[in-house]
């Protein structure tokens, strides 16, 4: 068994999955239900000085597999939160993060009613747009509070190293990322309008398309400050959680996986995570956050071809390269064959090959 404990400014878990701020984790009763799967900490809803009032149908999930959500933030009030929510979660035994949002007056009404419950404070920066100096007036407020206060980023920014470092100059104990990204619209082309039932029938795209963008974006985080990440968007399996600790994160956030599979997935990710880390070699999950940046300091760019080889046991002739070689250069016979005249080297086909039999 690896170890999988993680330490956020003495704050201790027993393992580097948590809910993110979510439906999952809409009340009390809710968040014992995560608990009961085994998340090292917990994390509410957002909430704000007023609770909200949720437009429907607010959640979809397209033909395509892309999810789209346009919940906000917490439907119950501060108050109802504090009578029947923050001291039951308290007792559930795991370090307890408290969504906070949005502006600087807002945080500042709710700040002393919730400070006495939070281990740590997570600001949320959604309707903020890229305003670092709105979200910098959010955080001093935060900061009066004697918790660490984590700014939850929402992808978009470019300047992400410069936007951090301003914010760790500010008193930001670490970063949360990222939000999903938006807004979005999907339209059902049988009715002619969206499915959301908003306004504008927008949504905010999350899961696994969201996956790559924040990858990049905590990578740039944790290779600009010297303080923890959280990692979400798009984690569903163990080997994602390990891709998004390799990029830097200190532990990982899960909402849409949660929503569409159940709780269950967060006891699955964290067994398949120790499952991975065993099966590799690795005594820590510490033995490997970061470690993409430090072996790209070793890898060498490379601009010219580097022609697939065809592993003829393994092909099965399916013609799934075949069909995706945007340079005519493979065909397929008894097995398939690459013309190294005309290949590129793009390295597309080994990413569609179902049986690994394309290799360099």
């Amino acid at each position: 068994m690896a170890n999988l404990n993680v330490d956020l400014h003495g704050i201790k878990l027993k393992n580097p999955v948590m809910p993110a701020s979510g439906p999952q984790v809409r009340n009390a009763d809710c968040m014992l239900e995560c608990v009961k799967q085994g998340v090292g900490a917990l994390v509410t809803k957002t909430i704000s000085e007023k609770f909200v009032r949720t437009a429907r149908p607010c959640m979809q999930q397209t033909k395509d597999g892309a999810f789209l959500n346009s919940e906000l933030w917490s439907e119950l009030s501060v108050e109802q939160w504090v009578e029947k929510g923050y001291s039951k979660c308290k007792s559930y035994g795991v370090p307890f993060i408290v969504s906070l949002g949005y502006t600087a007056s807002e945080i500042e009404k709710v700040l002393p009613i919730i400070t006495p419950y939070a281990d740590i404070i997570e600001i949320s920066t959604h309707y903020m747009e890229k305003d670092l100096e709105s979200v910098v007036d959010s955080l001093k407020i935060a900061s009066k509070s004697d918790k660490p206060v984590y700014i939850k980023i929402s992808p978009g920014i470019t300047k992400i190293g410069w936007y951090v470092k301003r914010l760790v100059e500010e008193g930001a104990a670490g970063f949360v990322a990222i939000n999903s990204l938006g807004p979005c619209l999907h339209i059902d082309v049988e009715t002619g309008l969206p499915y959301l039932g908003g306004e504008k029938g927008y949504g905010w795209l999350s899961g696994k398309s969201l996956n790559p963008i924040a990858l990049r974006y905590v990578y740039s985080i944790a290779n600009s400050v010297k303080v923890p990440v959280i990692g979400v968007g798009g984690i569903s399996t163990g080997e994602d959680a390990v891709a998004m600790i390799m990029a830097g994160a200190s532990a990982v956030q899960i909402c849409t996986a949660a929503i569409l599979e159940g709780n269950g997935v967060y006891s699955r990710v964290s067994n398949e995570l120790n499952q991975w880390l065993d099966e590799h070699g690795f005594e820590s999950v510490e033995d490997i956050r970061g470690l993409t940046a430090r072996k790209m300091k070793e890898r060498k760019v490379i601009r010219e071809p580097i022609f697939p080889k065809i592993n003829k046991e393994k092909c099965t002739s399916c013609g799934k390269c075949v069909k995706s070689c945007a340079y005519n250069a493979i065909t397929v016979g008894d097995k398939a064959s690459v013309n190294t005249t005309k290949c590129f080297g793009c390295g597309l086909c080994l990413t569609r090959c179902p049986e690994t039999a394309i290799e360099v």
